[in-house]
């Protein structure tokens, strides 16, 4: 597999040059293609943990459910994450994985990351740092929900999106693709339908985005990030410390 065929290599390249060991041991990581069709559920909170799972390309998310039955989806998947790393130290998955449109997944086992853990340590360091990165990334996704508005929340979940996908599109300018229904959406940011599609409208009128299907065009980035106070947490990361080869 090269490089330019792995959305896991290209997203990782961008924080730290890798080797080409490196690239072949991730490259480990994505030798088995699983395909699932859209609205399928790949694993249930609860069961065994045994795998984690490289997104090769299409959307996901995993979703917890509430005792009174509604689900709250807590983190969107796209090409180049690696799913399961929250749960890594558990015997048994706390969320379920359910896909958003058609998706290949390449689901390896735990005990792979062993190799990369003793024989590379500049990529340990890095996977650390991200498991790291997504914990400050959720305390700002806590303060979104928790105190802002539904407009404020939309925008957010946006410019949070438009940031991850520019890692692996470095040639992505304001525009997105986003196949997620309004009530995926809805379920994301703790509101209703009624709000996602009065929040939508309300935010064409004023001309902050356009939508076109399933496509989505950001007019007014700046404004956004004003009103949410919205710090990228993906394009740099601090490598000063990771161990040399």
């Amino acid at each position: 597999m090269s490089s330019t065929s792995s959305c896991l290599v290209t997203k990782l390249s961008h924080y730290v040059s890798l080797s080409q060991a490196d690239c072949a041991r991730l490259a480990t990581l994505e030798k088995a293609e699983r395909t699932f069709d859209a609205g399928h559920e790949v694993y249930q909170g609860g069961d065994e943990n045994k795998d984690l799972y490289v997104v090769k390309h299409g959307w996901a998310f995993s979703y917890t459910d509430l005792p009174d039955g509604r689900r709250q989806i807590v983190k969107i998947h796209h090409p180049g994450d690696i799913i399961g790393f929250p749960d890594v130290a558990l015997k048994h998955a706390t969320t379920t994985l359910r896909t958003v449109e058609d998706v290949c997944l390449c689901p390896f086992p735990k005990s792979s990351l062993d190799e990369i853990l003793r024989e590379s340590p500049k990529l340990s360091a890095l996977l650390l740092s991200i498991a790291l990165r997504d914990q400050v990334v959720l305390i700002d996704v806590l303060r979104a929900m928790g105190r802002m508005s539904a407009q404020e929340r939309v925008s957010y979940m946006l410019l949070d999106l438009i940031s991850r996908l520019r890692i692996t599109n470095p040639g992505m300018t304001d525009t997105i693709r986003l196949p997620m229904t309004q009530s995926q959406i809805a379920d994301y940011l703790g509101l209703t339908n009624v709000y996602i599609s009065k929040t939508f409208i309300r935010m064409e009128e004023d001309g902050y985005i356009h939508r076109d299907q399933n496509r989505l065009q950001i007019l007014r980035e700046d404004a956004m990030i004003e009103l949410t106070d919205f710090h990228d947490r993906y394009a740099d990361m601090d490598t000063s410390w990771f161990p040399q080869d």
